[in-house]
């Protein structure tokens, strides 16, 4: 792997936030997000931070010994979520452009600190932060350094883009092959886990040889690269560049689709800031003009927009949730809504299928699902206690009534 970032090598003496992980019992309704498991009465047993066990209620005998025995009643225990696309130095309230370019970055650790704690208080218990700007680079140096208490974080840094490209007013400008390998190089020196490009908007970005550049960079340097990708030409040209994931997806050709099948790129949706700013109570909070509203409401009722991700969806590919947290109308504790207009649109054909895309399919797509994403025993701790059902109603998410990140309750 690369060099660590500088801050890996100072000493911690103690946690500012040092939560303990002891030894409990959760008794309740368990959703295991293993296919369609769902055990009705059952117990989840937490140990060294870790699922030391998870059954039926009848399986669990005598009380284990110092354990402490917490039982929910009807309450549903289950794996905890992960937003794979968001932005947390952005507030969802604010203009974006004018917050990107004006905030300080004493103002936007303030905002990743709060949009955290709003994060764990509605479950989320990873956030893989996209950027635009370097900010997410000290967020989880704050989160591992015990400095303030906060989900787990994969981060890209700055995302990387041509001169005068998407977003050039907040992300990293680069032209040419070599400087699209400084700009990699340097999020990687930063503590990058990830490498996020800004492909198209209205037009194809990157020249060929700096798009062979950046990927090369981020795999030579053993990160996974992501793309902004939101119609076909873009996707199809990423995917064949070979980069592991898109974000946001669009229209796509049949062809479009099988290139993603057959190099396996799942793609993250985000439909968030379409659902939100086409309500109207909602919207007008947050300052959303009549005519954005108004574009909004046509955009989501027209379902043949989301034609390409469902074919793709339906012919296998892996679709996983993101909220493009931070956007206008887009608060960080806005789930539901995202999950439920999933399932609407036949993304995810069921709710326990749209759980699954906040869950066990998004800890794939981070390669972490060896170790979180299913309540199984042996794998970290990461669980949330929702009052309701949320495989019945995914409104019950709204009720999130504890988090706890490897068996430490954070919420």
């Amino acid at each position: 792997m690369p060099e660590p970032a500088a801050w890996r090598y100072q000493k911690i003496t103690k946690p500012m936030f040092d939560i303990q992980a002891p030894h409990r019992v959760l008794l309740g309704r368990v959703i295991t997000c293993v296919d369609d498991q769902i055990i009705e009465d059952g117990f989840v047993e937490l140990l060294n931070g870790k699922i030391a066990r998870v059954g039926s209620r009848g399986d669990l005998g005598d009380s284990p010994q110092g354990a402490e025995l917490i039982d929910l009643g009807g309450m549903t225990i289950m794996p905890g979520m992960i937003n794979s696309h968001a932005h947390l130095s952005w507030d969802g309230i604010h203009e974006l452009s004018f917050q990107s370019i004006y905030d300080s970055p004493e103002i936007r650790a303030y905002k990743a600190a709060g949009n955290m704690l709003k994060s764990l208080r509605a479950g989320i218990t990873l956030v893989r932060d996209l950027g635009v700007h370097n900010a997410n680079l000290f967020s989880k140096q704050a989160v591992e350094q015990g400095l303030f208490p906060g989900p787990r974080l994969l981060v890209s840094g700055e995302s990387i883009i041509q001169t005068g490209g998407h977003t050039y007013w907040v992300c990293r400008e680069a032209s040419g092959a070599d400087e699209m390998r400084r700009a990699v190089r340097d999020q990687v020196r930063g503590g990058a886990d990830l490498i996020k490009i800004m492909a198209c908007h209205d037009t194809l970005e990157f020249t060929d040889a700096e798009l062979e550049a950046v990927i090369d960079e981020s795999h030579r340097n053993r990160l996974p690269i992501t793309a902004h990708a939101t119609y076909d030409a873009c996707i199809r040209r990423v995917a064949e560049f070979g980069v592991d994931c898109v974000e946001h997806g669009g229209s796509m050709s049949d062809d479009t689709i099988k290139i993603l099948l057959d190099k396996k790129i799942p793609i993250v949706t985000t439909f968030s800031a379409l659902i939100l700013q086409a309500k109207p109570d909602i919207a007008r909070k947050f300052g959303i003009p009549e005519w954005k509203i108004a574009e909004r409401q046509k955009a989501i009722a027209d379902k043949s927009r989301f034609d390409g991700l469902l074919r793709a969806s339906k012919a296998g590919v892996p679709i996983v949730f993101g909220t493009d947290a931070g956007s206008p109308a887009v608060e960080h504790d806005q789930i539901a809504p995202e999950l439920d207009f999933m399932v609407e649109v036949g993304v995810c054909p069921s709710r326990l299928d749209a759980l699954r895309s906040i869950t066990i399919r998004a800890a794939r797509l981070s390669k972490l699902d060896s170790k979180i994403g299913s309540v199984e025993a042996g794998k970290e701790a990461d669980l949330i206690v929702v009052d309701g059902k949320p495989d019945e109603n995914l409104f019950a998410l709204s009720n999130v009534r504890m988090t706890f990140i490897a068996g430490k309750r954070m919420h």
